[in-house]
C-alpha cells in the first residue's frame, strides 16, 4: 500500500556550483524523469533549510529509515518496517516490498540494508538485507528485488540463516570495486559467534551477485571475508581499493570503543577478545577508536581524498576521519541520531534515525538531510 509523504527537493541553483552541477530536469515546465519503479506523485516545494543556515531537509516523514542509495536524481531509502521509499525530482512514493519470508521488525531487526545492482540502469535490481523468523528463531537473509506494479518483488534469495536477534544484526550491503557484494553481520548478542569460522555472525561477507561464493575468498568455500566483528554497520572503499568498516563497541563497562577499521581479506578484528588499543597475536587493531566516548557508528562513506565519514547514532553526529590521524572532525550535530550517509561530488546526504524508539523525533522526522561539502 502506498503512502504519500512530504518531500522537499533542493534547488540546484542554491547548493550546486555551476562548474559541478549535476543535470536536473526542469520541473517547472512539467518535465520530470523518474528512474526506478512507480510514478512521481507530488510536486516539489522549495528547499527547507534548517534555521541558522544548517542542513537542508530533502525528505521528511520517513519511518525508521535505515539505508539510502542514489541513482541519477532518484533516492531509494529502506524503512525498517518493510518499505522502499523512492524520491525523484520532487516526488515521493512509499512502496511495499513483497518477500518470500515476512520482515521481522523487532528490536534492531527489520528491513535494513540496500544496494543497487552494478547494472541497475538495465535491470532495476536492488539487493536487500532483512530479518525474519524461522522455526522459532531469528535470522537475517540477503535477497534481490525487482520492481513490479509500483511495489518490489523478491526475485532470488541469495543467502539465508545469517544469525539474527533483537540486537546486533549488522545489515549493511555494498558492491565493491571488484563487482562483488559485501554484507556486514552482527554477533546477534552471542559473543561466541565472531571467532567461529563456521558461523556467519560477526563477519563481513563477500559473495557473487548471484549468491555464489567467490573462488578467491580467503576461506575456501566460505562467504567469510573478515571476522571478529561485534556489530559492523558501515562499509566503503577508498579510490585505491582499501575497504573500511565502522563497528559498534561494547555497551558494558568499559563502554565506547567504537571503531573504524581497514579491512583485510581473512583478517581477525578481535571481538570479543580485544577492544580499543588492546593487542593479541593474529588480531588486527582498529585504525581509530573512540575510547570511552560513544559514537555508535552506522552507515559510512569514503570521500575522494580517502577520508571516512561516519554517521553516529548514540553520538548524534556526523564525523570525518583521515586515516592515520588520531581524532575526528565533526561535520554535523544537533539533528539527533544519524543512521546513514551518502556522498556526491560536493555534498553529503544524511539519514536521521530518530523514530527508531531510541531518539527524540521532531514532528518532521525522520529526514534525509543535505550538507554542502564545498
Amino acid at each position: 500500500m502506498k503512502d504519500r509523504i512530504a518531500l522537499v527537493l533542493l534547488a540546484a541553483a542554491l547548493l550546486l556550483p555551476a562548474c559541478m552541477r549535476e543535470a536536473v530536469p526542469d520541473v517547472s515546465s512539467g518535465a520530470e524523469t523518474v528512474t526506478g519503479p512507480g510514478r512521481a506523485e507530488e510536486e516539489a516545494s522549495k528547499p527547507k533549510r534548517e534555521s541558522g543556515g544548517g542542513p537542508a531537509a530533502v525528505v521528511s516523514g520517513l519511518r525508521i529509515p535505515w539505508s539510502v542509495q542514489r541513482f541519477g536524481e532518484t533516492f531509494y531509502i529502506s524503512e525498517r518496517g518493510g518499505h522502499i521509499v523512492v524520491a525523484s525530482n520532487g516526488s515521493f512514493d512509499r512502496q511495499e516490498v513483497r518477500l518470500g519470508r515476512p520482515v521481522y521488525e523487532q528490536g534492531e531487526g527489520g528491513f535494513l540494508g540496500l544496494a543497487l545492482a552494478p547494472d541497475f540502469a538495465r535491470t532495476q535490481t536492488v539487493y536487500a538485507y532483512h530479518t525474519y523468523r524461522d522455526g522459532g528463531r531469528t535470522y537475517n537473509r540477503i535477497v534481490s528485488l525487482v520492481p513490479e506494479g509500483g511495489s518490489w518483488r523478491e526475485q532470488d534469495a541469495l543467502l539465508e540463516r545469517i544469525p539474527g536477534g533483537v540486537i546486533h544484526n549488522g545489515g549493511r550491503l555494498a558492491f565493491g570495486p571488484d563487482g562483488m557484494l559485501y554484507a556486514t553481520t552482527g554477533d546477534a548478542g552471542d559473543e561466541e559467534l565472531p571467532q567461529n569460522l563456521q558461523s556467519l555472525g560477526g563477519k563481513i561477507l563477500r559473495m557473487k551477485p548471484d549468491g555464489g561464493v567467490p573462488e578467491d575468498n580467503p576461506f575456501p568455500g566460505s562467504y567469510i571475508y573478515s571476522y571478529g566483528h561485534r556489530n559492523p554497520q558501515g562499509i566503503g572503499w577508498a579510490s585505491g581499493g582499501t575497504l573500511y568498516s565502522t563497528e559498534h563497541g561494547p555497551s558494558s563497562v568499559p563502554g565506547g570503543h567504537d571503531e573504524i577499521n581497514a579491512v583485510e581479506p581473512g583478517g581477525n578484528y578481535g571481538w570479543p577478545e580485544t577492544i580499543g588499543d588492546e593487542s593479541r597475536e593474529g588480531m588486527i587493531p582498529p585504525l581509530y577508536h573512540t575510547g570511552e566516548d560513544t559514537l555508535a557508528p552506522s552507515g559510512m562513506a569514503v570521500d575522494r581524498d580517502g577520508r571516512v565519514l561516519a554517521a553516529g547514532l548514540a553520538g548524534n553526529r556526523l564525523v570525518r576521519y583521515t586515516p592515520g590521524g588520531e581524532d575526528v572532525e565533526v561535520l554535523l550535530e544537533g539533528e539527533g541520531r544519524l543512521r546513514d550517509v551518502l556522498l556526491t561530488e560536493d555534498a553529503a546526504y544524511i539519514l536521521t534515525g530518530n523514530t527508531d524508539g531510541r531518539g527524540r523525533p521532531k514532528p518532521e522526522d525522520d529526514r534525509l538531510l543535505r550538507i554542502d561539502l564545498r
